[in-house]
């Protein structure tokens, strides 16, 4: 039943996908501002004490419904998996942004494809050049693919299924939400937030590094992984975004030069603060790997992706079968 939910919701987002602002995104924004305004105090008990009256309630009540159609059919219960996976996948929903900003490059329309840049990231996309473009909408789809197919992919694998995707898309939401800027919301709300994000997406993360490697540019996307997923300041994407960028044989993120800031930059990511005289004890920087990414490299990554879809859903396919035959 999980490759068939998968399978089916997957069709159904490529007929008609939810957008970006729809009814279940209002309403896990509302729960947590009410609970931002409820339970923010500052303090980091009270953070995970608001951040827990957003989540357990929804994947709670997933799991409940989830059990109770299972006691009644199996039809209800396909239906309420596919239904949750729906509102939950989200190829489509940033995959326009993609695909629009590939073909303003293609003919040539940079002053588009900045703008869409723009409405997606929400980066100040004025005079950016065509490569920085090309760069930051392979960093934002390869985080994006994540966090919307991979990462609700592992989620749903586990045993409570339909809750597991939703506590994962829910974790998610909170830790992009709370860490808005904001004059009114503490620190302490965002920094709980990413915290338990980052618990929670641990294993998928390097799960989706794997895959990348596995069906893109094997030996650069290991070695990126192992040698430049520092360059980001988030763990996380810097697994990610390293291994997918070396899967595609492109260099992702800023170069690092052998010099102060770089010097600067390797202690402050490895949690060290920078002091004069460290240069000599730091850390030498490995060689970049890859070449620059070009507009056709978009076309490159659409063909990485598809392939880690339908690795997934290879595997998805032996291990339902295997617990069939079981």
């Amino acid at each position: 039943m999980t490759f068939v939910s998968i399978l089916l919701a997957l069709i159904a987002e490529q007929f008609r996908a939810l957008g970006r602002n729809n009814p279940i995104y209002d309403i896990v924004r509302v729960l947590g501002e009410r609970a931002e305004h409820a339970f923010d105090t500052g303090r980091p008990r009270d953070a995970a004490l608001a951040w827990l009256t957003v989540v357990l309630p929804l994947t709670v009540a997933a799991v409940l419904v989830h059990y109770l159609l299972a006691s009644i059919s199996v039809a209800l219960t396909l239906a309420w998996n596919v239904l949750l996976l729906y509102l939950t996948l989200g190829f489509r929903q940033f995959s326009h942004f993609f695909t629009d900003i590939h073909e303003a490059l293609n003919r040539d329309d940079p002053h588009t494809a900045r703008t869409l840049l723009h409405e997606w990231t929400g980066l100040d996309t004025v005079d950016m050049p065509v490569s920085e473009i090309v760069r930051h909408t392979l960093e934002a789809a390869i985080i994006a693919v994540h966090r919307h197919v991979f990462g609700v992919f592992f989620w749903f694998l586990v045993p409570i299924g339909p809750g597991g995707v939703v506590l994962y898309r829910t974790a998610e939401f909170l830790s992009r939400q709370w860490n808005l800027p904001s004059n009114e919301r503490s620190p302490a709300l965002g920094r709980f937030a990413s915290q338990a994000f980052y618990v929670l997406d641990w294993v998928p993360s390097r799960l989706t590094a794997i895959g990348f490697a596995i069906v893109g540019n094997f030996e650069d996307a290991v070695y990126a992984w192992r040698n430049h997923a520092r360059k980001w300041n988030d763990a996380i994407n810097g697994i990610l975004l390293a291994s997918g960028g070396g899967a595609l044989g492109v260099r992702l993120g800023a170069p690092l030069a052998e010099d102060d800031s770089s010097v600067m930059l390797r202690t402050s990511l490895a949690g060290v603060d920078y002091a004069p005289g460290m240069e000599d004890t730091a850390e030498p920087v490995p060689p970049e790997y890859g070449a620059d990414p070009g507009v056709r490299t978009l076309q490159s990554a659409v063909g990485l992706v598809w392939r880690a879809v339908i690795l997934w859903m290879l595997l998805l396919a032996m291990v339902s079968l295997a617990l069939w035959v079981g």
